[in-house]
């Protein structure tokens, strides 16, 4: 089990290594003859708004699954990359309260998230990442847990808006959809493992 754990754990630390690189410094453009009028200069593009949503179906019920993901300060119970989990600010499981993860590795990052939203009834939470390695900004994200029409079964949603930041669209894209595939995929593992 520990080895899924690192392999999971690599993939994550490789992933943000991958998606934290510096973005190229853009080519110079040729000077503007001395005569020539000076031309307006272009706005620059404002990045775009990205998303991800990853969904997985769990074979137990979702009051089982709610338990086992509701702690704002639990993630590292059931996500194989994170180390470590500490509330710096507030009290868990309230809004407003602040988080450090650790990520597992041999040089570990942390990324410090905001709780923003709790309903226990509803089985949802939503949080946004205020500083981290990840290559994205204005982070926002909601993970929800559905009961499925057979009450034995119940569907995790975990989604995000996001800008990329110091990388593109796609890797960016890809570093969010990896934190949680590897997530989901072993959160699945632990509760349908008996």
């Amino acid at each position: 089990m520990k080895s899924i754990y690192a392999a999971a754990a690599i993939s994550l630390v490789s992933i943000v290594a991958v998606g934290c690189k510096p973005a190229p410094a853009p080519e110079a453009a040729p000077a503007a003859p001395a005569e020539a009028a000076p031309a307006a200069e272009a706005a620059p593009a404002a990045a775009a708004e990205l998303s991800v949503s990853k969904s997985i179906t769990i074979a137990a019920t979702a009051d089982a699954v709610w338990a086992k993901t509701k702690d704002f300060n639990g993630l590292g119970t059931w996500h194989p990359a994170i180390a470590k989990s500490e509330i710096v600010e507030g009290t868990n499981n309230t809004v407003g309260a602040v988080r450090v993860l650790t990520l597992a590795g041999e040089t570990p990052a942390t990324i410090k998230e905001k709780l923003t939203a709790l309903d226990d009834a509803a089985k949802t939470f939503s949080y946004e990442i205020l500083e981290g390695p990840l290559p994205v900004a204005g982070y926002s994200s909601t993970f929800a847990v559905a009961a499925d029409a057979d009450g034995k079964s119940a569907t995790v949603t975990w989604s995000s808006k996001f800008k990329a930041n110091g990388a593109d669209d796609a890797t960016a894209t890809t570093a969010i959809e990896g934190v949680y595939t590897s997530g989901l995929d072993n959160l699945k593992k632990l509760l349908e493992t008996k």
